[in-house]
């Protein structure tokens, strides 16, 4: 008996450290077999994140709201139809572009403001080429403002008056388009005035049926201006170094060429029409 225990026990001892190692290969394997697996719980996250969608753009449809299309104004209003058509994707490209910039009004103020204006101008383009040879239609500018849907909430800009509009005061002809906004305050002293080309000193006569449009469209210019200027005050810090050409002078060029173009086109009806005034579109910032 005294010489069958040690055997026992060795054997008992044996067992128990083979069972040891089998046990710590296990866990080794198990450990190996785990460090070797992605971690699905992130692979999600991680999609979750890129998967992420800022949101879209939408807008209201102008073509179901167009009366009889006149066959003499059917290519132009085509034309615009289909620009209406690139400004949303225009608008929504930028959304995407500019993830994470600005502040809370960030979309509103460099994305949803200025597509909205060139909507104005491409849906009254649409309205003069109609009103030309048929009855003009009336109203449409109230499917200007578009909203964007971001998880279920929308911020839409409604269908009221754009800040600044309705504040230039007509006068003359010339004194309606100055060269910069609201240029005393010291706050706009501080981050700079956006300063624009006179028209109105390089319109040759204007004939008296088509003074009342290029007066129209001259205050429009000078309320452009001041609007960007707000635009330029209020969106203060956000963006990177281009920010401001790409989301308030990039746009204010557009409206003025639209602008622009609509006075020299009532002016060529009746008399001839004034080229090159595509070149005062552009404006620049003055610090």
């Amino acid at each position: 008996m005294s010489r069958a225990l040690p055997k026992y026990n060795k054997r008992r001892v044996a067992l128990i450290g083979g069972a040891a190692a089998v046990a710590l290969s296990g866990a080794v394997i198990a450990g190996s077999a785990l460090a070797g697996t992605p971690d699905q719980s992130s692979g999600t996250s991680n999609a979750r994140t890129f998967a992420a969608s800022p949101g879209t753009i939408t807008c209201p449809d102008v073509a179901s709201k167009l009366p009889a299309i006149p066959a003499s104004a059917k290519a132009e209003v085509d034309r615009n139809l289909t620009l209406l058509q690139t400004q949303i994707q225009e608008a929504n490209k930028r959304l995407v572009d500019t993830v994470g910039q600005g502040g809370p009004n960030f979309v509103n103020n460099a994305i949803l403001g200025p597509l909205k204006d060139k909507r104005v101008a491409t849906i009254n383009r649409i309205a003069t080429a109609i009103g030309r040879t048929a009855a003009k239609p009336t109203g449409l500018d109230s499917l200007a403002p578009c909203a964007l849907n971001a998880g279920g909430a929308a911020t839409n800009t409604g269908s009221g008056t754009a800040k600044g509009t309705g504040a230039a005061k007509p006068g003359t002809a010339a004194s309606q388009q100055q060269s910069t906004g609201s240029s005393g305050s010291k706050a706009n002293s501080a981050v700079g005035t956006i300063s624009c080309p006179d028209v109105a000193s390089k319109l040759p006569a204007v004939p008296a049926s088509a003074q009342a449009e290029v007066t129209r469209n001259l205050t429009l210019l000078q309320t452009q201006i001041q609007e960007a200027n707000n635009r330029l005050q209020t969106t203060v810090g956000q963006g990177g170094p281009n920010f401001v050409q790409n989301a308030i002078l990039g746009p204010l060029a557009d409206k003025r060429k639209s602008t622009i173009d609509r006075i020299a086109i009532a002016i060529g009806r009746t008399s001839a029409k004034p080229t090159g005034l595509d070149s005062l579109a552009a404006c620049t910032l003055t610090k």
